[in-house]
């Protein structure tokens, strides 16, 4: 595939993931497709993703580290599980071919598309938690942190959803809260397997720079809308896209 079809699929595929996630989440599950519709192979597509990625939830994280929504000390726990989880995934993926991982994606790709649609609207309501937690909060947070760190290296799409799911579910945080600690965790994450694509050669700078761009002025524009008006586009979108690369794997 030419350059200039790659910029055509990524550009406005990205712009949709960022415009996905500012209004529901789970704008990797159409983002990292993005990349692998437009002929990267899935190693070069995950460390490609991440560095596009990376560099919107830097924005999405300083803004809420801004408003004092990310508090110091379980913000500290979660960056450590995060990272150590996230490095450790990224280079268990490294190690499985892109035939089996291509396999993968069909199985698990559906079942990540599942919980993010159906839990899409958790953060719309920052009261439908109250906070509970207790001394064992710290050490949930740090497994949450680890295993969907772990996740989120690996493979990462809809990470963000589970972490909030957990952080409010087994951790007992409120939504405000988790939702701090989940940018701040998926941050950490998104660096941690960066590095370890980029010292294995798997980022292609370019399209992800481009991607990049596209994805934060998504996610700028989305940000603004009605959510009650634009969910409506949310499940179709990934639903069209998650169709096509399906249809890409299984005749390839």
């Amino acid at each position: 595939m030419d350059a200039y079809t790659q910029y055509l699929i990524i550009c406005p595929l990205l712009f949709l993931g960022g415009f996905v996630d500012s209004i529901a989440g789970g704008g990797g599950l159409i983002t990292l497709p993005a990349y692998l519709l437009a002929g990267l192979p899935p190693h070069l597509a995950l460390g490609t993703n991440k560095f596009s990625s990376a560099m919107g939830t830097t924005i999405s994280t300083a803004r809420l580290a801004l408003n004092g929504f990310i508090k110091l000390r379980p913000a500290l726990i979660c960056i450590a599980g995060a990272f150590i989880g996230s490095s450790i995934g990224s280079r268990l993926a490294l190690l499985i071919s892109d035939e089996i991982f291509n396999k993968l994606l069909i199985i698990v790709l559906p079942i990540a598309a599942f919980y993010v649609m159906r839990n899409k609207g958790l953060s719309q309501d920052p009261n439908s938690y109250v906070d509970k937690t207790d001394n064992r909060t710290p050490l949930r947070i740090a497994v949450i942190a680890f295993l969907l760190g772990g996740y989120d290296g690996f493979y990462g799409p809809g990470a963000g959803t589970f972490l909030l799911l957990a952080l409010t579910g087994w951790a007992s945080l409120d939504v405000r809260n988790a939702a701090g600690l989940t940018k701040a965790a998926n941050l950490t994450s998104n660096i941690a397997a960066l590095i370890t694509f980029i010292l294995s050669n798997n980022v292609d700078y370019q399209l992800g720079l481009a991607g990049a761009v596209c994805n934060i002025a998504g996610a700028y524009i989305g940000a603004g809308m009605v959510l009650t008006k634009a969910n409506k586009i949310v499940k179709p979108l990934i639903i069209v896209v998650l169709a096509l690369l399906f249809i890409k794997i299984i005749t390839k």
